[in-house]
Order: C-alpha cells, then sequence, then structure tokens
C-alpha cells in the first residue's frame, strides 16, 4: 500500500509509471507495499531476483458459491489493496465512461469474493486527491484523466455499498503526505492546496510532498482524510508506508526552515521526524476513535466502527542496530530511513492492526519471511493490534524474481508456517489486480490450501 528493491509492494507495468515510484521513493512503488508499484534501488528485496522459468499448477479453482457462513471460528482477515494510482487496478485507463469504471469495479469486488476474501483496501487518495466530492482536495485524474474533473458519480460511496453488499468490508487507503508523483506544482490544478500553500510543500526525486513537520500540514492532512471517514460507512482507515520518501542517493529532503521553527527540542533531525510521524498517527487515531462514538455517518446511515491500521515496511529495525529489531540483513529500515517507528505504534496502542509488507520469499537471506513473520508477532504479542501480514502476490511467476516466486506453492507455505503464530490474525495481497490475473496459480493454491470457505475478519 509501501510496501525492499521492490518500491514496495509491486513491479509497475509501465516504465514511466516505475520510474515516477522510484522517484517517489517507492503502495500504497514502496520499497516494500509497493502498494503502488515495483521494485526501487532501495528496496532489499530487489537482490532477491534471480529469474527462472514460471511452472503453473493447475490447482482448484476457487468457488464462488460458497456463501459466508454466520458464526466462523476463529476469523481471520483476508484482504487485497485495490491500487489507483496510475491506474494500477482500476479503473483500467482514465476518461472511461462512468457505467464501464462502475462494471469494472464490481468485477474486482466479485473477484474477492470469488477467491473467498473478506475484504479489501481501496485506495482512495493516492496524490493528494480524491475518489469521493471532498471539500478539501480535487477529483483523482485516474478517473477522468484530469484532475479536478467531476466524474458524474461517487465512486467511495459506491464502493462501500457494493462492498458491503458482497460481505466484503471496505477500508479506505491514503497517503498522507504524497502530493504528486512528477515535480511541477504547476500541473497540479489552480485551486490545490498545494498551490495556495506554496511553503507547505518540498519537491523532493522528482515528485512533491507535504511537508510532515508543520503542525498546518498534519492537521489538514488529518482533515482531508477524515472527511471520508465522517460521511461513509467505511471498515477501515488504511495508511501505507509512504510518510518521509524513501531515501534517493544525492537527494536531499529540504525541510530545514520547519525544523529550525519546531525541532529544538529534540536530539537530532531524524528524532524530530519520528515524532512528527507519530503525532500524525496519534492524532488520526484519536479523531477516528471521536467519528466511532457518532452514531451514523454523514448521509445519516447508521455507522460500522472505522478500526485504524497501517502497512509499514516490513523491516523496523535490524538487529546489529538495535537488540529489539529483527535478524535480517537488508540495510533499509523504517525507523531509521522512514523515520516510521512501527513497533513504537503497537507498543503504543495507537493502531487497531498493523499489516507490515513481508514481500519477501521464505529463506531469503537477507529479509527473511520465516525470521520477519515470528518478529512481528512477538512485537504484537500482549497488545490490542491485531497482525495482518503483506503478501507479495505480484512476484509470483515474475519472471524478474528469484526461484521461489516461480513456484506456485510459495504464498501458501507462508501461510501454513503462520499458522502457529496464533498473533497472524490475517493476509493481504498485493494486488487485486494480481488476485483476478494470477498468472501461475499462486493464489488459487492459497484458496485451495487454506481458504476452503469464507470466515469473517477479526474484529
Amino acid at each position: 500500500m509501501s510496501p525492499s528493491s521492490n518500491v514496495s509492494r509491486r513491479t509497475l507495468t509501465a516504465a514511466a509509471g516505475a520510474a515516477a515510484l522510484a522517484a517517489a521513493g517507492g503502495l500504497g512503488a514502496r520499497p516494500a507495499h509497493a502498494a503502488d508499484g515495483g521494485p526501487t534501488a532501495t528496496d532489499p528485496a530487489a537482490t532477491d531476483s534471480t529469474a527462472t522459468d514460471p511452472t503453473a499448477t493447475d490447482s482448484t479453482a476457487p468457488d464462488p458459491a460458497a456463501a459466508p457462513e454466520a458464526d466462523q471460528t476463529p476469523t481471520q482477515f483476508r484482504g487485497m489493496w485495490l491500487t489507483t494510482v496510475f491506474n494500477r487496478d482500476w479503473p483500467s485507463r482514465p476518461g472511461l465512461p462512468a457505467e464501464t469504471q462502475r462494471q469494472e469495479l464490481l468485477a474486482l469486488l466479485d473477484t474477492a469474493v470469488d477467491h473467498r476474501l473478506n475484504a479489501v483496501i481501496l485506495q482512495v487518495r493516492s496524490t493528494a486527491d480524491a475518489l469521493w466530492p471532498s471539500p478539501y482536495e480535487p477529483w483523482a485524474a485516474v478517473l477522468t484523466g484530469v484532475q479536478g474533473r467531476d466524474p458524474g458519480w461517487d465512486p467511495l460511496d459506491f464502493a462501500v455499498r457494493e462492498a458491503h453488499a458482497r460481505d466484503l468490508e471496505l477500508h479506505a487507503w491514503f497517503n498522507p503526505y504524497r502530493i504528486a508523483t512528477q515535480p511541477d506544482p504547476a500541473q497540479l490544478v489552480p485551486d490545490h492546496p498545494a498551490r495556495q500553500h506554496p511553503d507547505w510543500v518540498v519537491p523532493y526525486a522528482g515528485s512533491l510532498f507535504y511537508n510532515p513537520g508543520l503542525p498546518e500540514v498534519r492537521r489538514f492532512v488529518q482533515d482531508a482524510i477524515l472527511d471520508a471517514v465522517a460521511r461513509y460507512d467505511v471498515d477501515g482507515v488504511h495508511f501505507d508506508d509512504y510518510f518521509y520518501p524513501y531515501p534517493v542517493a544525492g537527494e536531499v529532503f529540504d525541510d530545514d526552515d520547519a525544523y529550525r521553527s519546531h525541532g529544538g527540542d529534540f536530539p537530532d533531525r531524524a528524532a524530530w521526524r519520528r515524532d512528527n510521524v507519530d503525532q500524525l498517527v496519534r492524532e488520526t487515531a484519536a479523531r477516528i476513535a471521536e467519528l466511532n462514538r457518532s452514531p451514523s455517518t454523514g448521509s445519516g446511515r447508521p455507522r460500522r466502527p472505522a478500526r485504524f491500521g497501517i502497512s509499514p515496511f516490513g523491516v523496523w529495525r535490524e538487529r546489529s542496530t538495535d537488540p529489539l529489531g529483527s535478524d535480517t540483513h537488508g540495510g533499509l529500515t523504517s525507523y531509521d530511513d522512514l523515520c516510521a517507528d512501527s513497533r513504537g505504534w503497537v507498543r503504543n496502542g495507537w493502531l487497531d492492526y498493523i499489516a507490515p509488507q513481508l514481500y519477501w520469499s521464505i529463506g531469503f537471506a537477507a529479509c527473511d519471511y520465516a525470521e520477519l513473520a515470528p518478529w512481528w508477532a512477538q512485537v504484537v504479542r500482549g497488545t490490542d493490534t491485531l497482525l495482518h501480514l503483506g503478501e507479495a502476490l505480484y512476484k509470483a511467476g515474475d519472471p524478474d524474481q528469484s526461484a521461489p516466486w516461480q513456484d506456485p506453492a510459495e504464498l501458501s507455505r507462508h501461510l501454513t508456517l503462520t499458522q502457529d503464530l496464533p498473533e497472524v490474525r490475517g493476509n493481504i495481497f498485493f494486488t487485486a489486480g494480481d488476485v483476478a490475473g494470477d498468472p501461475i496459480g499462486a493464489m488459487r493454491q492459497v484458496v485451495t490450501d487454506h481458504y476452503q470457505t469464507r470466515v469473517r475478519p477479526p474484529h
């Protein structure tokens, strides 16, 4: 959603998209929740890439007729990230008629049901824009091809209603600080907040970001996000791994003025930046809790409590740096490189769930899935935060990936391994398009081995 040498969760199909994501530092592109795209030079998983010929298996296809059961125990979160940035999953291209876009979205929701999933994490704000009529930010260009142009319908409202009609949860996925994957503010619509407040903007590596170090930016970002939570019956608020951008060699994130104004009480800039992200997470959690106390949405419908979750880069810190860290050797960490203290958010009780992007194979030397899954289980142990593991379905069958990813059973082995970890309460697959496409049957293998019936997500 973040997401490892893979721009956090995935490989973008278009070279331009991949370049833009790499420039942006990475969904929800990440050197990890490549939630947006594919490999980046900063992603340790990029080295996990000796190509071999994929071998498909004739797995039993999911049974679309399998109905949800009323009291399944145990519960399990089974989700997929539905990416909109660069039109990766949906809409298939900008400017399609509204009815065509609706039918494409329905097909992806039906794909979730067919694979016995129970949650869809829909990217509704990927670049400081919106898939709903927001009073804060313009309509997203992925809909019409023109930022700010009204598509003539409300995609978020439609997605929530149709997901619930299928007994699916709909989690709204937001990228807090990314403004654009190009460097020119003049390409934004004239009334865009970034053009109205140029002092809020930091250009970095060919992209534009809001400055997390400004209190007014944090407040605005929360207002823009929580507008959707107040007005729609979403089941969750979801952030991916993009806070401060992924580091790019030779580039400097210029927040000198903000640091001079607000960083005086901190030992160094890194500690100040981590506190900026902590404040965003803590304040967003508190405001969601406040909204959950309201009995209805802005439209008057009864409200389901919205849960708050984040899918950070899969490595918090490494044991060579911190005895609390994981026994990994990729070099990149969320704490030190992205200023995101993902372990701290759990231990402080700010999240309902955490979904680290574990986009590596079992046995991968730098970042072994079999090391990281138990490490994260230990992090959530004794807390009220649920653990859902982010899975790199996008790598399955990719000829640029190593031999384990050519085996349709690799992801199924992930779920088998974590059956002995009671803290692991589910999995999320990147992305919806890969669930539908499934070139070597890796997702079909997961369904056959682990998802024999539909179950309800844990709360």
